[in-house]
């Protein structure tokens, strides 16, 4: 399983969203179809821009709760002190997407920051 986590500031468009899963991707030598789902946290559920990039994608996107969210946060790779202050994480897009991926997953480095999106990627544990 192959997730892209989403961090954004308020009220982002979802050529944002899309550009910025699409970066990440890219870094990694990786297209959209690799992707098996989204992930975003909690306090992020209403964002309708992640939520129309999922559709758009035909993927869907799962929301972490904040305790799950914070389970993953050790694992994360870059730093955010908004993140951190209003997630309780160091990275949103980090921490939600290894905690999609699940027990053992791993980011495929640290998140991409387009303008006010953050993308990270991560694999399940799984994955080779």
């Amino acid at each position: 399983m192959m997730v892209a986590g989403i961090g954004s500031r308020k009220g982002v468009s979802v050529e944002d969203v899309l550009a910025a899963i699409e970066t990440a991707l890219e870094t990694h030598g990786l297209t959209m179809t690799a992707l098996s789902a989204l992930a975003t946290a909690e306090f992020k559920k209403n964002e309708e821009a992640i939520a129309a990039a999922s559709r758009a994608l035909n993927l869907p996107v799962i929301i972490v709760d904040d305790a799950t969210l914070q389970a993953a946060s050790p694992n994360t790779l870059s730093h955010s002190d908004l993140s951190q202050e209003l997630a309780g994480t160091p990275s949103v897009s980090e921490a939600s997407a290894l905690a999609v991926a699940g027990a053992g997953a791993r980011l495929l480095g640290p998140r991409t920051v387009l303008g006010p999106v953050t993308c990270a990627i991560a694999i399940s544990g799984d994955a080779p």
